[in-house]
């Protein structure tokens, strides 16, 4: 088995910075899980703690049935949880041939040589690099070295495979090219993955689900489709689906923004409640028709899309980012706004 759990995980920095906060996570076995998030908002370090290069304050990370850190004080090595990692930058040795920096984790291991030779070319074949022991990882392209390291962390059978950053060292569209082969990859495999990149796109497209972190803590985790129809504030909004987000009042059935002219009945906003609060308006949920109204606005950027156009609009000093399909509006022409479906985030007093 090798399902991953954090337990009440905390990390403090030396000096007082949190890293960490209240982390409760379970990784089930053999999912796929993206962590995303801000900068500096702990995706990596959780990623670290996991591996065993950070030791939580504190709280228990399990992998399996074995708890690798926390309780009775206790923390195995990275070396000994047997996980495999990849990094963005692959890190091969250029003095080894693709077959010996492969086989080096199992060099380690104390693995015969015919032994080595076997799961080598076994694992060379699953990436998709076949025969390709002998040549200098030099001679390789980008895409192909990356799969050569991707080979030596799932050598030895990891219960767990961690990426970080793995994929954005790579150019489109092989690194596209590369997701789809990843996710094939690993699901073939069955092998439990956890993910971090800061690519939203990417995050959403792998895995199982996403769990999106601000400030050491998570602020929500779910399916993509969850976390996209359903986020849980306007930060998870904002972040992961560049949210439009509008603070106002919810009074007498209606949200009336503070600093627009804008209102939207009750009826097709999500978690509405009465008091003061900020509503996220999600792109695709914003249509434009040719005209002016009172909460219309001038168009300020029109980007093609091959699904959607992104089209940004000034109205009473407030920009509205759109994602309109069908004709693209002009820079400079007057356009209306309706709001098709908003989500409140209360303000809460404590």
């Amino acid at each position: 088995m090798s399902q991953i759990s954090l337990d009440s995980i905390h990390l403090d920095y030396p000096g007082g910075t949190v890293g960490l906060r209240g982390i409760d996570l379970h990784v089930a076995d053999g999912e796929f899980l993206a962590l995303v998030g801000p900068s500096g908002s702990g995706k990596t370090t959780l990623l670290r703690t996991v591996a065993g290069f950070l030791d939580p304050t504190s709280g228990t990370v399990t992998i399996g049935d074995d708890v690798v850190a926390g309780g009775a004080g206790r923390s195995l090595p990275p070396e000994h949880r047997g996980l495999g990692m990849v990094f963005q930058q692959h890190a091969l040795w250029p003095h080894r041939s693709v077959g010996k920096n492969v086989s080096y984790p199992l060099e380690l291991a104390g693995v015969s040589r015919q032994e080595r030779r076997t799961r080598v070319a076994d694992v060379l074949e699953l990436v998709g690099l076949p025969g390709l022991e002998s040549r200098n990882p030099a001679t390789l392209s980008g895409g192909q070295r990356q799969r050569v390291a991707l080979a030596r962390a799932l050598v030895r059978s990891p219960r767990a495979l961690l990426l970080d950053e793995a994929l954005s060292a790579l150019d489109e569209p092989l690194r596209d090219r590369l997701r789809l082969e990843l996710r094939s990859l690993t699901r073939a495999a069955g092998l439990t993955v956890v993910h971090v990149t800061h690519d939203r796109t990417e995050a959403l497209a792998l895995a199982d689900r996403v769990a999106i972190l601000d400030g050491g803590a998570i602020a929500q985790i779910g399916t993509p489709e969850e976390l996209v129809t359903r986020p849980a504030s306007a930060f998870v909004a904002r972040f992961l689906s560049d949210a439009n987000v509008i603070d106002g009042v919810i009074d007498g059935g209606l949200f009336r923004a503070e600093k627009h002219p804008l209102t939207v009945p009750v009826e097709i906003i999500e978690n509405a409640r009465e008091g003061r609060g900020s509503l996220s308006i999600l792109p695709a949920d914003i249509s434009l028709g040719s005209g002016s109204d009172t909460c219309g606005g001038i168009v300020t950027s029109s980007l093609f899309g091959r699904e959607s156009s992104d089209v940004v609009v000034s109205s009473h000093g407030v920009s509205f980012r759109c994602a309109v399909r069908g004709t693209r509006p002009s820079v400079g022409a007057n356009v209306t706004i309706t709001i098709g479906r908003g989500i409140f985030d209360p303000v809460i007093r404590g």
